[in-house]
């Protein structure tokens, strides 16, 4: 049952994970007066710079989440692949507000796509295929070009084949075989993709970010621009079909859905149980942010009524270009620097954002051709 008491500062927020998501909600609760704990296996993680204590463990040790449990007044977490049953020791002692509905939903790519199938919400059509012969059945039955999923795990492109002409299916059959289970997914042809990005509190409350426009390269998160170019028709239909799953997992906290818009239809996508990559330009752009949110949600404190300040966009940092971007940082003017403390640098992994914030989008974008001319 969800913790409806609130907690007040200096109590002790809990954390299970501790990569950037996990590192900007805690220095979001420090801000505010909270106390953190963070649990995660690296002793040196993001979050864990930034807390008051860690405990070094997997996300499925019991002994592990007890201890972090114990120390906390209440328990959240960074991530959906956090493992359901040890999420459910925090839970049953009272401590686990957002619960693990949402995150036994969110983990499982079919669960996902049945509860908004079911719920009567618009997605791609998708068959679940166990192997090759059920693949190319699949495949054969959707308007190419069409996605293959692996049914939990994989982001940002990884678990992920995507199949544009019948000369990919050879490829497509030797991933379905490769796992147990598969999600195929026809491909949409959008005009954009939008993220509705929302805290719900625990009394039912719920109050929308402003919508972000996403541009993805390499199937990774590129940009989110806010507000995003769509017409009141579309903000409306993603905000009623937000609500809709909100009320149906009966979330708490910030939670993020991804959907694509095709003329002023949506098609709903993915969801995450959790603040998202998509809404970090909250911190700059708006009055309180989607991690300030959050801890308000989980804490029981009432939600702060959400405005934009100003337009905004967001830009991903990647391994390859991250340590040049921090070389010129002296440079910017208008662009808010956030590098996430990970030791090691990767090609395509997150190591930061820049948010590009001014009095208006010409000025954001004029700023950003300066950051990029910088890093030629």
């Amino acid at each position: 049952m969800p913790n409806n008491k609130v907690i007040f500062p200096p109590e002790t927020i809990g954390i299970i994970g501790g990569g950037q998501l996990g590192r900007m909600m805690a220095i979001a609760a420090k801000y505010m007066g909270y106390r953190v704990a963070v649990l995660d296996p690296i002793a040196d993680c993001p979050a864990a710079q930034v807390a008051d204590r860690h405990v070094k463990a997997a996300y499925d040790d019991e002994a592990g989440i007890r201890k972090l449990t114990e120390m906390s007044a209440i328990i959240t977490y960074e991530f959906e692949n956090v493992d359901v049953d040890t999420a459910a020791i925090a839970r049953q002692q009272g401590k686990l507000p957002q619960g693990t509905a949402a995150l036994e939903v969110t983990q499982n790519r079919q669960r996902e796509k049945t509860v908004l199938y079911e719920s009567g919400l618009p997605v791609p059509a998708f068959s679940i295929v166990t192997n090759a012969e059920e693949c190319a059945a699949a495949l054969e039955q959707m308007q190419l070009p069409a996605v293959l999923k692996t049914l939990s795990g994989g982001y940002d492109g990884k678990g992920q084949q995507k199949v544009t002409t019948k000369d990919d299916v050879p490829a497509a059959r030797t991933f379905a075989d490769e796992h147990d289970a598969c999600i195929a997914e026809e491909w949409i042809a959008f005009d954009k993709e939008i993220s509705v990005v929302f805290t719900r509190a625990q009394s039912g409350e719920i109050t929308f970010f402003p919508i972000g426009e996403n541009e993805h390269r390499e199937q990774i998160l590129y940009k989110t621009e806010v507000p995003a170019s769509i017409g009141e028709t579309v903000n409306q239909k993603a905000q009623e079909a937000a609500k809709i799953i909100a009320e149906k997992l009966n979330v708490v906290g910030t939670f993020a859905v991804e959907m694509f818009v095709k003329d002023d239809a949506i098609y709903l996508n993915e969801m995450a149980p959790r603040p998202h990559n998509s809404g970090h330009y909250t911190i700059e752009a708006c009055n309180v942010s989607q991690f300030q949110q959050h801890i308000r949600a989980i804490c029981g404190l009432p939600l702060i009524p959400v405005r934009l300040l100003q337009p905004a966009v967001m830009l991903n940092l990647l391994g390859e270009e991250a340590q040049h971007a921090l070389a010129i940082a002296s440079v910017w003017e208008n662009g808010f620097v956030h590098f996430y403390g990970k030791e090691t640098v990767k090609p395509k992994r997150k190591m930061g954002h820049i948010t590009f914030a001014g009095e208006t989008p010409e000025a954001v974008h004029n700023s950003i051709a300066l950051y990029k001319e910088e890093m030629k």
